[in-house]
């Protein structure tokens, strides 16, 4: 409607041919110009789309094995109401963080509810459990004082004390007082330290500071590769590594030895204490399965099979 009303305009006055020409030019120009942009965005855009990378569907048709499988593990005891916590399989043969698979966590063990009174118990049960109460009072027969009276019976007209051990003088003994070295050792109850486990590892899961690998072996020795290893997937500033042994691997060990804040623990040897000291948890699969399969027993387990004594082995409680 425009370009016509534009025409008619034209017509109706006396323009010159030299200025229609001009004109005519000038269209074309701008049309041309329009036209480039547009290829021009065209390319930019193809090629964008050719540099692009591909998804993981695409992948997936390209070549099956080149993309992480969701698989699934066989969960004993496991309530049909709850659903399964799923976490990522990793691997520490490289820096960067390539995903191998994608596998089942029991409920009953990584998403329990939060119960933060079971952590204070499990907490202070280690804080005793190596403590020694070293204070000491003598008693009347550990002064090093003389056995006779220190005054006359009568005619002094004081107190009829009998020598300077008596309880009533402040230099004198203590009645009931403590009777160090004494161990401040006691057993907490099995269920609170199950239970305590079960919690620290629900937390590390729901902070997302729970990582499953496949082995711990890495490549070299050197600790630059490991520092570089926890800098690139942003694991802290202090991590605990979990086996199901206790026979590291060799590059392993000498590559966290440079750091204290970076510690190795077998299975039998997983505490609270140290659960939260640490800032990431990587367990190997091994030890999830050991893991579960020990939390599960002695949290279904209602009758013990030995009374617990010094002598005995503690990883058996």
């Amino acid at each position: 409607m425009l370009g016509q009303t534009c025409r008619k305009i034209t017509g109706s006055l006396n323009v010159s041919p030299r200025i229609e020409f001009k004109r005519y030019l000038w269209r074309n120009s701008i049309c041309q110009q329009k036209i480039d942009i547009t290829l021009k965005y065209t390319d930019e855009a193809s090629g964008s789309i050719a540099n692009k990378e591909p998804t993981l569907y695409e992948k997936f048709l390209k070549n099956p094995k080149s993309v992480p499988l969701i698989t699934s593990r066989k969960l004993e005891n496991c309530n049909k109401y709850r659903q399964p916590r799923q976490a990522w399989l990793e691997t520490l043969s490289t820096v960067e963080d390539h995903k191998l698979g994608m596998l089942d966590l029991h409920p009953d063990i990584f998403a329990v509810h939060p119960r933060l009174d079971i952590l204070y118990h499990n907490l202070r049960w280690q804080e005793f459990y190596k403590k020694i109460d070293y204070n000491w009072t003598p008693s009347r027969g550990d002064l090093d004082v003389s056995g006779g009276k220190q005054m006359p019976q009568k005619g002094s007209g004081r107190a009829r004390n009998r020598n300077r051990s008596s309880i009533m003088f402040r230099t004198g003994a203590k009645p009931l007082g403590p009777k160090g070295p004494r161990a401040l050792f006691y057993m907490l109850p099995k269920q609170y330290r199950v239970q305590g486990l079960c919690t620290a590892l629900s937390f590390k899961y729901a902070q997302n500071n729970l990582h499953i690998v496949d082995s711990l072996e890495i490549p070299t020795d050197d600790p630059e590769y490991i520092q570089d290893l926890i800098d690139t997937r942003f694991w802290g500033f202090s991590a605990l590594f979990v086996d199901d042994t206790d026979y590291m691997p060799e590059n392993i060990t000498y590559a966290l030895a440079e750091f204290p804040s970076y510690n190795i623990l077998p299975v039998y040897g997983l505490n609270v204490r140290d659960m939260l000291k640490h800032e990431t948890l990587i367990l190997t699969l091994a030890a999830v399965e050991k893991i579960e399969q020990k939390l599960l027993f002695h949290s279904s387990r209602n009758k013990r099979s030995s009374r617990f004594s010094m002598d005995t082995r503690y990883d058996q409680y």
